[in-house]
């Protein structure tokens, strides 16, 4: 198993955000249902990052900006512009840390410079989401 945390700030923000809407119950459908994906995504990275529903790959234009290995597992598939999260091993042995979420980048070439992607925090116990 896997600790899943977030980059900071990017996905640690977007997360907090996400969640506190859930929680108030003030989110909207579209978060609604980004929040069920990214749990139910979440579940599986954390026990088997090669779960073949998430159809995991390296992207080796953002390992060479990340300088680490960067992967690209599918949030969602079958529909334009299908959400996309990435991530990285680290910074403790057990741990997965989110860098990206984005709609599926375009296939013209250097479509993943577009990708913002998050730092990864220290690796304080307290900040994994799960397992």
């Amino acid at each position: 198993m896997f600790n899943i945390r977030m980059g900071i700030p990017e996905m640690r923000e977007y997360w907090n955000g996400l969640e506190k809407n859930i929680k108030a119950h003030v989110a909207n459908k579209h978060e609604v249902m980004l929040f069920k994906k990214l749990v139910n995504c979440f579940k599986k990275l954390s026990s088997d990052p090669k779960y073949p529903g998430l159809c995991t790959h390296d992207i080796e234009a953002l390992t060479k900006r990340y300088g680490k290995k960067v992967w690209q597992s599918y949030l969602e598939n079958s529909k334009p512009a299908a959400g996309r999260i990435f991530w990285v091993y680290g910074p403790n042995k057990s741990d997965i840390t989110i860098i990206g979420l984005e709609p599926h980048p375009n296939d013209k070439k250097d479509a993943y410079q577009k990708v913002t992607l998050s730092s990864m925090d220290k690796g304080n116990e307290g900040n994994a989401l799960m397992p």
